[in-house]
This record gives C-alpha cells, structure tokens and sequence, in this order.
C-alpha cells in the first residue's frame, strides 16, 4: 500500500484530536447544527446497542444522498434478512428526515467526527462487516482504521468535483493515493469522477461507471389524507413550486411569480426552503414586501386570499412536487450547485431551473438532452417561462419526459446491490 509522509501526521494529530474534536462540536451546537441530546454519538460513543449478525454500515454525505439510500436498503432486507442496516448522517436535518422513514432492521447513529480515539470506539462497537460511503467521503481516520481491522469499504454514487480534485492533487496527492488504496471497490456516477479519481491514485481495475443512485430510488412518499386536502384547498388553482431553496431565492422567487401571474391571475406559489428552519425569516420578509402569505409550520390554512404559502416542515417533499405541476429547483440561480432534479421528475412535476447545477450537472444535461427541463437565466426570465410551461400541454410534456429520462437509469441500483452482496459474503 503506498505511503505517506502528510497522511501519516495527520493520523498521527487526529490520534491527540480529542481536544479540537470537542471544541468544534461545541462551536457547531452553539450554533443550532448539533442535537444535544445524542452529541455523544458525534464522539463514536453508541446510544442503541449492535444487533446481531451481519451489519452493514452506510455513511451519505447529504440529506439526498441518505434518502436515496433508504430504497436501495430496503431492497437489499428484502433479499437478506439475516443482514442489519447502520445509517450515518451529520446533520440535524438528515437524521429528522430519516427518522421517519428508516426501512425494516434499519437504525440511524450521528456520524463521529474524523477523530482516530472516536472513530475506533465506534468501530468497536459497531463493528460493521462492510462499510459503504456514498457520493465522495474520504476521511483519513476512519479509513486507516477500517484497513487495521480488515473491513472491505466500498464507495458507491461517486462524485468528486473539479475543485476537490484540484485540492487533493494540489496539496495531498500522495495521501489521497494511500486512502484510495483502501478503498476495494468504486462505484462513479459520470466519467470525469472516474478520471479524478484514477488520477489520484485509485487503481481502474477497482473502478467502474454505473450512473447516479439517485436514479433507482424511490418516489418520495407523502400523506394521500393531506394532498387531497390541500387540493382541497386549492379549488383548482394553478400553483408551482420554489423547492428548496435558499437565502436570496425566495425574493427572486416572488419576483418570478408577480410576473406570471399577470397571464395566471389566480396562480399560487409554494415555497419549500431546503431549511425550514428559515421559514419565519421568509414569511416576514415577503408580508413586508405585501404578499399575503400562509405558513404551514403555523397551521396557517391556503384561503382564497393566499398569494404564497410558505411550506417550511421536514420530509414533506413528496406532497408539494405532487401538488404542483410545475417545480423551480432551487440552489440554481444561486451559486449553490443545484439539488435532485429526479425527485420532481418521478412525481410528474417540470422542472425548471437555473445555470448553477454543478452537483448535478450530468443528470440536468441528460434531462436537457431529452427536452424535458428549461433553464433560465435570471427570475424575470422564470416568470416569462413559467407562464409558458404552466400551460396543462406543455407541463404535462416536460413532466413526460423527464420522467422517461429518470426510469431509464433504474439499474444503478441492482448494479450497487450486487456488489455489495458480493463484498459481504467475500466474493471477488
């Protein structure tokens, strides 16, 4: 395996990072980013017991990554039932989502952070039989550590951006080739995290091409009770939706929305803030701006009168992309990078978005390709092109299409799940 001087400082410093290690978390939970009441699990210390048999521990990097594991790992209960699922998360949001909607035999723990004493009481405890990262995590300690104790890691939906690449080959391109030697097996979504990642050091013979997970995953689920209300509510009003947006977009977004409804007079604007947490900061915002604005966190109902209704709650995702027939993506006229576009497409919602969806660029050019998304370049043009798409022909169109681009990559999945069978039962 090869060496390296900086990783081994780095083992060396996280091996003494106790210290740094609790003064972050505490930095983090004076900011709202910890739970305190499991900020023990963020120190590798366990706050359920190991189930026995077979444990695999997957670890996803954001809130889209974790859901579109949860598909996948009910799939793989289905086939083994012998086998027990550890889910790892490092945020607030990601754990409220996935508390919900944890598949049988399936549990969810705070990932600790990258501190070799944490790191190996977790381990300990845990003692996973394989270990499965998802999208681009490369964490010195946790890796070294799972080398010493023989546990095969396998690190599927890969992606690595151009400006990741750039660091790790500039500052640590010997390290980034040691850890990637302890990695068995790569699954990349798209051909340029392919070449990044063979250019660090990560042998091709342990590296192929499958497409995005989020491909295989499955429609984000909702409360039939609630959607038939809201449609209820809505007395056939024509709506769209900002989906998760961020700081910024929800004026731009209204904005867009003054525009269009010069030709949908009645129309109406939902808002889902990627952090509802922001949700009274946007309700005031817009009500001093003199939109009539409903929020949903206070129970506050869709009337007549109602402009904008702000949806700011955790997991309910699935119910407005079924509502709305049309969904602007946020984080795209933003320098954010974009979200999962597949989560409208697999609900019959167009899509719309902006120029910035670098994280997930080769999906959006697959539904770009396939006529089945627009992109606009500022919100005065969102609120000339979704007054265009808003038509019932062309939404119902663009919906049509990008759902066929987004069963199209259903196999990525299968392909996922046959590995890691094969890495927990020891095939080659």
């Amino acid at each position: 395996m090869p060496r390296s001087v900086l990783l081994a400082a780095y083992l060396a410093w996280s091996n003494r990072a106790e210290r740094y290690g609790t003064r972050k978390l505490q930095q983090r939970l004076d900011a709202g980013k910890e739970d305190a009441e499991r900020l023990g699990e963020r120190r590798g210390i366990p706050s359920i017991d190991r189930p026995d048999g077979p444990l695999i521990w997957f670890h996803a990097a954001s809130v889209g990554e974790s859901v579109s594991l949860l598909e996948m790992i009910r799939r793989m209960g289905e086939e083994r039932p012998d086998v027990s699922f550890l889910i790892t998360s490092g945020t607030i949001t990601s754990a409220e989502i996935l508390a919900s909607r944890l598949p049988p035999r399936s549990f969810h723990q705070y990932v600790p952070l990258d501190v070799r004493p944490w790191v190996r009481r977790f381990l300990d405890h845990w003692a996973p039989d394989l270990i499965v990262l998802a999208e681009a995590e490369i964490w010195p300690a946790l890796l070294h550590e799972a080398s010493l104790r023989d546990i095969p890691v396998a690190l599927i939906n890969a992606r690595m951006t151009a400006a990741a690449h750039r660091k790790w080959r500039r500052f640590a391109r010997g390290a980034a080739r040691s850890l990637l030697h302890r990695i068995a097996h790569v699954q990349a979504q798209e051909g340029e995290t392919a070449g990044r990642l063979m250019s660090l050091g990560l042998p091709p013979e342990r590296l192929e091409v499958t497409g995005t997970l989020k491909e295989g995953s499955k429609a984000l689920p909702h409360d039939e009770a609630e959607r038939v209300a809201l449609a209820r509510a809505l007395q056939g009003r024509p709506c769209w939706l900002a989906a998760s947006t961020h700081e910024g977009e929800e004026a731009g977004a209204a904005e867009a929305h003054a525009q269009a409804r010069r030709s949908w007079q009645k129309l109406l604007l939902v808002i889902a803030p990627r952090h509802p947490d922001r949700g009274d900061e946007i309700v005031s915002g817009l009500r001093l701006d003199g939109w009539r604005v409903a929020q949903r966190s206070a129970d506050e109902p869709i009337t007549t009168e109602t402009e904008i209704y702000v949806a700011d709650t955790v997991g309910e995702m699935g119910l407005w992309f079924r509502l709305c027939p049309v969904s602007f993506m946020g984080g795209s006229l933003v320098p954010i990078g974009g979200h999962n576009p597949f989560e409208p497409a697999a609900l019959g919602s167009a899509i719309l978005h902006g120029p910035h969806v670098e994280n997930f660029a080769d999906i959006f050019a697959r539904l770009t390709n396939g006529n089945a998304t627009c992109e606009v370049s500022d919100w005065a043009d969102l609120g000339r092109t979704l007054a265009h798409v808003l038509e019932p022909d062309e939404a119902a169109r663009m919906a049509h299409a990008a759902w066929e681009v987004c069963s199209s990559g259903a196999d990525v999945t299968e392909k996922a799940m046959d590995l890691l069978f094969a890495m927990l039962d020891g095939v080659d």
